[in-house]
């Protein structure tokens, strides 16, 4: 028997449908994507997903911390925005908000930020190569 973690393996397949957008499935889900070089305001570009993606991080580290620390929390929002560099092409910075309906103590409030900055899968690829900083707050 080995000792060996098994590691988390991810799927995703995306595929054009035509110059104004393409689309990506994971398992049952589907999201159309904007690759049109013109923009699809019905659609995340690529920069946009990242910042999805980060948001959904985000949010799924407060969802796996709060049962075990027993964090009493009624809802999260998270709101990020991303500064896009030309030469070379390259988000920049991107600041983020957290906010998070509780009744909890400030002390509390950093310790479920700190977990969502040391345990987040996709914030933890981010941050080294972006200049990445935010506050989780109360609502």
């Amino acid at each position: 028997m080995s000792d060996t973690p098994v590691k988390m393996r991810f799927h995703v397949e995306a595929r054009r449908i035509d110059a104004h957008g393409s689309e990506a499935t994971c398992k049952l889900a589907r999201i159309t994507l904007d690759t049109d070089l013109g923009g699809n305001p019905q659609a995340f570009n690529p920069a946009e997903l990242l910042l999805a993606a980060l948001s959904a991080c985000m949010i799924k580290g407060i969802e796996r911390v709060v049962p075990i620390l027993k964090f009493e929390l009624r809802g999260v929002q998270v709101i990020v925005e991303g500064v896009r560099q030309d030469v070379p092409p390259k988000m920049e910075s991107i600041r983020y908000e957290i906010i998070v309906d509780t009744d909890e103590l400030e002390r509390r409030i950093e310790l479920l930020h700190d977990n969502v900055k040391k345990y987040g899968t996709v914030f933890i690829t981010v941050a080294p190569g972006t200049d990445l900083s935010g506050v989780m707050r109360r609502l």
